[in-house]
C-alpha cells in the first residue's frame, strides 16, 4: 500500500514541478478549436454515413426489381 501512496504523492510532484501548464487563455482558446473541429469531424462523419445509406438502398432497390 505504501508503494501506492507513494506512486500518487510522486506523480502529483511531478505535476506540480516538471509540467508547463499553458495560460488560460490558450486553454480556452484550443478547447474551442477541439470543440469546432469535433462538430465538424461529426458532420462529415454523418454525411458520407447518409451517402453510403443512400447507394446501399439504391442498390438494394435495384437487386430487388
Amino acid at each position: 500500500m505504501t508503494k501506492v501512496v507513494n506512486y500518487i504523492s510522486e506523480a502529483f510532484e511531478e505535476l506540480r514541478s516538471n509540467v508547463t501548464w499553458p495560460v488560460w487563455a490558450e486553454v480556452q482558446r484550443l478547447t474551442i478549436v477541439v470543440a469546432l473541429f469535433s462538430v465538424l469531424f461529426a458532420l462529415a462523419t454523418w454525411g458520407v454515413d447518409e451517402m453510403f445509406a443512400n447507394v446501399l438502398e439504391k442498390f438494394f432497390t435495384w437487386i430487388k426489381a
